[in-house]
């Protein structure tokens, strides 16, 4: 069955791993970048993400060229969406810029064309109320890199069509990715601010003397992360109690009241804080060093992706 096209805006390492995702899936992709250069990096990038897929066995028995065939770069962005029924956008995280280029794709779009956002701290209320085809119009906030993590959030404006939040979903799951259809919009979507809960509390850990940044990265990386890629939280608090949530609550939900009490304020980010957790970073990684031990952390990640699909069985 022929695939959809897709458009996607903005060329950097989000709209080039999407771009790698729709393809991958079979769909034709058109890209556009107002940077020339940056479209063209972008199909390198493709290629590059291929590659590297091909070598974890997670490109579907395809070549990294018949993927990267079927992304095509286009001069300007009507031409771009010209053609497309899903339009993902990557551009800055300005809302002046979101909303410029939301006019322009609203503009230029087929008529039921669905036009989602990959943005992670806008609301689509912000950007999108005074447009005429405001109803198709959502975020898909995907975490980075899309092309390894399969949770993509969706997340409406008070007047997004539910049709429109279907065929987003449909679409998202037709690629391999897991949509999480939030009711309603909200400041962090749902996991920025599960991410910022976790991120609150290690730096007042830190703030207060209590753990170096080192101990709470072996913490969560050796202690809660290992189960948590195997289930959720309520998932795991449900298998770590003989009589399951109920009974895990009833274990321990005062010890987290008491937790829960002392986190009435906000720690502070920057300062001394922040002083110490960038020192003890560029201590364990100097900054030189990060791009190679970024591709190190996507190649295992492809290697546990990998492992995933064939623990798991596939529909």
């Amino acid at each position: 069955m022929e695939k959809t096209p897709i458009a996607v805006i903005g060329a950097g390492l989000i709209g080039s791993a999407w771009a790698f995702g729709f393809a991958r899936a079979g769909h034709a992709v058109t890209l556009w970048d107002q940077d020339a250069a940056a479209a063209q990096a972008a199909l390198a990038r493709v290629t590059e993400i291929a590659t590297d897929m091909q070598a974890a066995g997670l490109l579907d028995g395809q070549t990294p060229a018949q993927v990267a065939g079927r992304v095509t770069l286009t001069p300007d962005l009507k031409s771009c969406v010209k053609n497309a029924m899903h339009v993902q956008e990557n551009v800055s995280e300005n809302v002046d810029v979101k909303r410029e280029i939301f006019a322009a794709l609203d503009a230029a779009a087929l008529p039921d064309a669905i036009l989602a956002s990959s943005t992670s701290a806008l609301l689509p209320s912000s950007f999108t109320e005074t447009l005429k085809g405001r109803a198709r119009c959502l975020v898909a906030h995907p975490i980075n890199p899309p092309s390894l993590i399969p949770a993509v959030e969706i997340v409406p404006a008070p007047w997004t069509d539910a049709q429109a939040m279907d065929r987003c979903a449909a679409t998202m799951a037709g690629i391999g990715q897991k949509p999480i259809r939030m009711a309603r919009e909200i400041d962090g979507f749902i996991m920025n601010r599960l991410q910022g809960a976790l991120l609150q509390e290690a730096m007042r850990l830190v703030a207060d003397g209590i753990a170096t940044p080192e101990d709470i990265d072996t913490g969560i990386r050796d202690g809660l992360a290992p189960r948590w890629s195997l289930c959720g939280p309520f998932e795991a608090i449900d298998l770590n109690a003989p009589g399951g949530v109920r009974d895990y609550v009833a274990r321990y939900g005062p010890m987290y009241r008491i937790i829960g009490a002392g986190q009435t304020t906000l720690p502070d980010w920057e300062g001394e804080t922040l002083d110490r957790i960038a020192a003890a970073r560029r201590k364990a990684l100097p900054l030189a060093d990060l791009p190679k031990a970024q591709t190190r952390r996507d190649r295992r990640l492809m290697a546990l992706m990998a492992h995933f699909r064939r623990e798991t069985p596939q529909d």
